[in-house]
């Protein structure tokens, strides 16, 4: 007697099959790490309807996957804005050293270094907000405005009655706020805008119906241009948090803020026209304003990342940044959770002879970030790598110095979320006089902290080390 085979257990055997089959040339062809394409490789053939079933859901780069969908949203180019700028190299103008790197961020973000820049360092919100509230109020063409956060405080109604004016003036006043963002007080300001009958929008704000829950892709960037003509941007929400010398709240930020006049503005509203275009649809055209009135003697660039490029920019231009240094690299970030490239950069840079120096601040908004932060500063301090903490008040200040030409400043903290989950803007810098202002904030900061040594984090208890190594391996997602 012969026993045969239902028929129905041959079809689900090979389902089955095909499945770990196909699972399986997916992670080998979409993993870019070597390691990781082994490894699920070998889960998804190894462990039928397991393996699949873990790598489908836990295996795939979502964020990445979210990002090309959102290219397909996002113009590929500013609607209306992106316009040929016909000058002339600049890089005759700065010294030979930097040849390169201007190659390489012009190559990375498709934009011009421009020349003919003012831009101006703001303190806390003592300094940016009053510069800021009364270039709004002054508008007459047209108000830019996005903010990571925009608290419903007695600064952020103050704002809010600026732009309200501006509407009613009849200025084309735009406002765009983070959908999560702005979730930081009860009571939206988006809502409080558009009572107020200003133009405001959300970026991906999370809703049931139709189904949307990003809680990562958020629009970080914080961008005010009026006018076409004068630029702030920098680290600095709106929210009575960063007036430091008389605090509105008990835990007050201490923050850097840019204004900025020149060619460049035109590249911050097109960042601005980009974002606006993702969310509403529409083709605007930029300001009409000079686009090449020289203001000032500094070279600058725009810098917009986010999840929805092909490649990381922010990434490329800070190794290159990095690779340039020859005397000195100093870095002041609230979140420093570097990914393996850039902590390899770092590290060859001070093994070059460049003195490294990186300002973290010693009390933190989010302490599982400081823990994560923590147990990665092991990997280089032993190359010669010098950490500080700073004092409080919580430092949010995001810089990044190299030698006494080059600065780069704007929303972006180094970090998973800013290097790979958040959409960013920065500007690169090139000029003597605003470079040497920060240096001497930088050094002012470096004065009243405190050294972090390797004996001090090996010397940790081992519960602390435990929940420091614990919390790191969630900073992709902290």
């Amino acid at each position: 007697m012969f026993d045969f085979v239902d028929p129905t257990h041959l079809v689900l055997a090979a389902l089955v099959g095909a499945l770990s089959i196909y699972s399986a040339g997916h992670a080998l062809l979409h993993n870019q790490d070597s390691r990781s394409a082994l490894v699920w490789l070998a889960t998804c053939l190894a462990w039928p309807i397991v393996g699949p079933t873990v790598y489908w859901v836990f295996g795939i780069n979502r964020i990445e996957t979210k990002g090309r969908k959102l290219q397909d949203r996002f113009p590929k180019e500013a609607v209306g804005v992106r316009e040929e700028h016909h000058v002339p190299s600049i890089s005759e103008d700065l010294p030979n050293k930097w040849a390169k790197l201007i190659r390489v961020s012009e190559n990375v973000t498709g934009r011009p270094l421009l020349g003919g820049n003012d831009v101006r360092a703001l303190r806390c919100g003592e300094e940016a907000y009053p510069q800021m509230l009364a270039a709004i109020r002054s508008a007459t063409v047209s108000v830019r405005l996005i903010s990571y956060i925009f608290d419903n405080d007695k600064i952020g109604n103050e704002f809010c009655d600026a732009l309200r004016d501006a509407t009613h003036r009849g200025v084309d006043v735009k406002v765009l706020l983070d959908g999560i963002g702005e979730r930081h007080s009860l009571l939206r300001m988006s809502a409080v805008l558009e009572q107020a009958g200003v133009n405001a929008r959300r970026f991906l704000p999370p809703s049931l119906i139709p189904p949307s829950l990003h809680i990562n892709l958020r629009n970080h960037r914080k961008i005010l241009v009026v006018d076409g003509v004068l630029g702030f941007t920098g680290g600095m929400n709106i929210s009575d948090r960063h007036f430091v010398a008389a605090p509105r709240k008990k835990r007050p930020v201490v923050d850097l803020h840019f204004a900025i006049k020149g060619p460049i503005v035109r590249q911050m509203e097109e960042v601005f026209l980009e974002d606006w275009s993702f969310v509403t649809d529409e083709d605007c055209a930029p300001t009409p304003a000079p686009a090449n009135e020289s203001a000032g003697m500094n070279h600058c660039r725009a810098i917009s990342d986010g999840p929805n490029e092909d490649i990381g920019k922010l990434k490329w231009i800070l190794l290159g940044a990095i690779s340039s240094a020859q005397k000195s690299l100093r870095i002041m970030t609230p979140y420093f959770i570097p990914n393996e490239e850039l902590v390899s950069a770092i590290n060859a840079a001070s093994l070059r002879g460049v003195r490294v120096e990186v300002i973290l601040p010693g009390e933190l908004d989010i302490q599982p970030v400081g823990w994560a932060a923590r147990n990665h500063l092991l990997s280089l301090l032993p190359f010669g790598v010098r950490v500080f903490r700073s004092p409080p008040p919580f430092v949010h200040t995001k810089l990044l110095i190299i030698d006494d030409h080059y600065m780069m400043v704007g929303s972006a903290n180094l970090d998973p979320r800013s290097l790979r989950l958040n959409f960013e803007f920065n500007l690169e810098i090139y000029g003597e006089s605003c470079v040497q202002t920060l240096i001497e904030h930088f050094e002012s900061v470096l004065e009243q902290a405190e050294p972090i040594t390797a004996e001090e984090l090996k010397g940790r208890k081992i519960w602390i080390r435990i929940r420091d190594a614990v919390a790191f391996l969630f900073s992709p997602y902290l």
